[in-house]
């Protein structure tokens, strides 16, 4: 099932519940959905992982914590799916982010140069901003939506073709199984 592809990376939930670090959450984690492999619980951690990863923050991880948390969706996977935006795909990322945010609000192409330091950030970061917000958001609710569906849709097809499998198999065994 398609189960069994998710839990092969996954860890054990007793050993996450465990950690002392995470003592402070108490019993938000005995929440069942946090840890369950189901259609609806991956999906919707598709969607909260890869819509955080498209946003231009720092402490994307916890932010996914706290989003699966809330929305009761797998929080290991939710987690694991904002490390798409790391630091060698972060640029390209938000350069195309801007670039989608520059073209809905149609703001006209801006000459400038990154910079590492915190003058630039200060005197530049205000003019790109807004697009590059609006093109992190859009980027989101796509790819978090696409990842969404692609998982219930890859789900129930796995179910169906087990199915479908179980059902030959019987029907074999049936035509194989002597006669009264």
């Amino acid at each position: 099932m398609a189960k069994k592809i998710f839990k092969r990376w996954l860890p054990d939930p007793a050993e996450f519940r465990n950690r002392p670090s995470l003592n402070f959450l108490g019993h938000l984690l005995h929440d069942p959905n946090l840890f369950h492999l189901n259609r609806h619980s991956v999906s919707g951690a598709f969607f909260v992982g890869l819509f955080i990863a498209f946003l231009p923050t720092l402490g994307q991880m916890p932010i996914a914590a706290g989003a699966a948390l809330l929305c009761r969706v797998n929080l290991p996977i939710a987690v694991a799916l904002v490390w798409i935006s790391n630091p060698v795909t972060m640029p390209p990322i938000y350069f195309a982010c801007y670039e989608l945010g520059r073209w809905v609000l149609s703001i006209p192409p801006a000459a400038f140069s990154i910079e590492l330091s915190m003058e630039w950030f200060r005197n530049e970061f205000t003019h790109i901003w807004k697009p590059l917000l609006v093109g992190c958001l859009l980027s989101g609710v796509f790819f978090g939506g696409l990842g969404y569906v692609f998982i219930q849709i890859f789900w129930r097809l796995h179910v169906i073709r087990n199915w479908k499998k179980r059902k030959a198999r019987r029907e074999a065994a049936d035509s194989n199984s002597p006669q009264s």
